[in-house]
């Protein structure tokens, strides 16, 4: 990247509903930190997570997606590239409406088995984590913010999407690329020389690689999401969001998924 990181970990509560992936944040954020040689900003204190609704969820959250969105402010006006490494993609309540004041031009990638964009209307599950994309494109008040033009978010290996989320999608001109689509070429081709800001969800992957808490088969592999990251120019990287690493799993060591994010995360970090 064309400016140094502001590497910002998010360890506050925003509808976890299980305790693994603020253990895992903490996990690759101390990892990063030691890798590039750089301290993290911590936002939020951790507490113990809960089966709430998004109604009781999203107030309790308050305070820490206002300090992810402060930080994520702040980093881009010093002329840093905030590299944030979050517990629930719902922590993106906070940081895409500042994405969005700062960089309106930029393509989001929403790297995510799920399209996360439900509504309070159309929710079935009634996770906050589901609801967060449809927030920042203002289908619905967060109070923590919009702005970003759906028509320039793409969902990569999105491919567990609820009936009347899909409608909601496609009638706002997101691009919705399966796991078969999502190629180096295919990215290119809708980035199309715009910078990008990248949100990935480590449940894209086939599970096995890197735990996530809500996992779906017939995902992509670490090697394709690196070859999708190298795809892209450093310079065109507005920053980067690292969610939903499940620390804990039984099946994969911790050792082993933070090694695995580091070495698929690193093409963004040249």
């Amino acid at each position: 990247m064309s400016s140094p990181f502001s590497l910002i970990l998010s360890q506050g509560r925003v509808a976890d509903r299980t305790d693994g992936a603020l253990v895992g944040a903490r996990l690759v954020a101390d990892a990063l930190s030691a890798l590039l040689g750089t301290d993290a900003q911590v936002v939020g204190t951790p507490d113990a997570s809960r089966q709430d609704d998004w109604s009781e969820a999203l107030p309790a959250a308050a305070t820490t997606l206002t300090g992810l969105r402060h930080a994520v402010d702040t980093a881009i006006s010093s002329g840093a590239t905030p590299l944030l490494v979050t517990n629930t993609c719902a922590a993106s309540l906070g940081t895409l409406p500042a994405v969005a004041e700062h960089h309106p031009d930029a393509v989001v990638l929403w790297i995510d088995a799920h399209g996360d964009f439900n509504t309070p209307n159309t929710t079935g599950s009634g996770y906050l984590g589901g609801m967060v994309l449809a927030a920042a494109c203002g289908l619905w008040d967060s109070g923590h913010g919009a702005g970003v033009d759906p028509r320039q978010v793409v969902v990569v290996g999105g491919r567990d999407i609820d009936p009347a989320e899909a409608e909601l999608l496609a009638a706002n001109g997101v691009t919705v690329l399966s796991p078969g689509e999502s190629t180096p070429e295919r990215l290119r081709e809708l980035v199309a020389g715009r910078p990008v800001w990248i949100h990935v969800d480590w449940d894209v992957l086939e599970p096995g690689y890197i735990p996530a808490a809500y996992r779906v088969g017939d995902g992509l592999l670490p090697h394709q999401i690196a070859a999708l990251f190298a795809s892209l120019p450093a310079e065109s990287v507005r920053g980067v969001e690292l969610a939903e690493f499940e620390a804990g799993d039984a099946e994969v060591p911790e050792r082993v998924s933070v090694e695995l994010v580091l070495e698929t995360v690193q093409h963004l970090l040249r």
